[in-house]
């Protein structure tokens, strides 16, 4: 039995689709992840899922329990989800202790509460007030104030993106163990696609309120269903070209095979930074050096593809900063080379 499930979900804001037939299950005990540009419907589907949105058409069903269709709707308050925003929501006159117990109906709401920090490792933080706690500490009240009354179904909207860079990894995986001690099914929304993969179990991309493609963050990665998001996980040098009868596409880093598409037709190959190496052998291809930058654990190099073309760009690790002009061998990772119908 699905914790939630959206069964032909559509939505709309005058004429304009938020929603498109939206089908997904989810889990007990699984995140899985909206992912995608900002106006696709993901926040939408989560307000949905929550009850802030009133559904106008298909089936919304927590623990097999139908919460919302085309005739009637459950309160926000009775469909036992917990809710965390991106800007945490907490109230700035209540102590930290009062704003986890806020919405605990148990008699016993502060021992709940004061159970909840303690999970969240704010235990001795029951005293103070919103303003006295950095931003991750705020998060992680949000998220204790979230599960204090063992919902079902979790949902998340952007939750770590108020967080700078160095604290948002460590929150993410402190959160991401905390929700499978909870067992709920959790719908976590954001544009970020490293987050999507650091943090869900499945993926679901979203263009113009419609799912595009449902996987596994490997799935997703590895096997693209179209340019577009291949392109959204990680920027690509695209060629175009058409199908030899071969079976392959000519670029000017070699053939690339197409089996997919039929002879004659026209595709875009789109090849990732990440699938250029450095490759002293003789099939490598000798390329010349535009520029290169340093970006840590590896290094951005664009590389010159003669007239007409744009630069080549190639990620390179370990780092490598060669000066413009050098010439360097290059070979290609298929596994990271993608073809599509143009």
């Amino acid at each position: 039995m699905a914790g939630l499930a959206f069964s032909n979900v559509t939505h709309r804001f005058g004429q304009r689709i938020a929603v498109d037939d939206l089908n997904i299950e989810i889990e007990a005990g699984e995140v899985v992840c909206l992912l995608g540009p900002s106006g696709c419907g993901k926040t939408t589907t989560l307000r949905l899922a929550a009850g802030l949105e009133t559904l106008q058409q298909g089936r919304i069903a927590i623990g097999g329990h139908v919460v919302a269709d085309e005739r009637g709707s459950l309160a926000p308050e009775k469909r036992h989800v917990g809710l965390i925003f991106q800007d945490y929501a907490l109230f700035p006159h209540l102590s930290i202790l009062d704003n986890v117990a806020f919405g605990i109906t148990r008699r016993d709401a502060l021992a709940e509460a004061q159970a909840a920090l303690d999970k969240v490792g704010l235990g001795d933080r029951g005293r103070s007030f919103p303003h006295m706690l950095s931003g991750g500490e705020q998060q992680r009240v949000a998220l204790a104030r979230a599960i204090a009354p063992r919902p079902a179904v979790m949902l998340m909207d952007e939750p770590f993106s108020g967080l700078d860079v160095r604290l948002r990894d460590r929150v993410r995986d402190e959160t991401l163990a905390l929700l499978a001690s909870t067992g709920a099914a959790v719908l976590l929304v954001t544009h970020d696609p490293e987050e999507a993969m650091r943090m869900a179990s499945r993926i679901a991309l979203m263009r113009a309120g419609r799912v595009v493609q449902l996987g596994t963050p490997e799935e997703l990665y590895n096997r693209p269903a179209d340019a577009g998001a291949a392109r959204f996980f990680a920027e690509a040098n695209s060629f175009a070209g058409t199908v030899g009868d071969d079976g392959q596409v000519a670029t000017p880093l070699g053939p690339v095979p197409a089996p997919a598409l039929r002879p004659g037709s026209r595709a875009e190959v789109l090849i990732r930074p990440h699938a250029l190496r450095l490759d002293d052998s003789g099939q490598s291809l000798p390329l010349r050096v535009l520029r290169a930058r340093l970006l840590g654990a590896d290094s951005l190099v664009e590389f010159d593809l003669g007239p007409g073309l744009s630069p080549l760009v190639a990620r390179l690790s370990p780092p490598h900063l060669p000066p413009a002009g050098t010439e360097m061998r290059i070979s290609v990772d298929p596994g990271q080379c993608f073809v599509f119908a143009a």
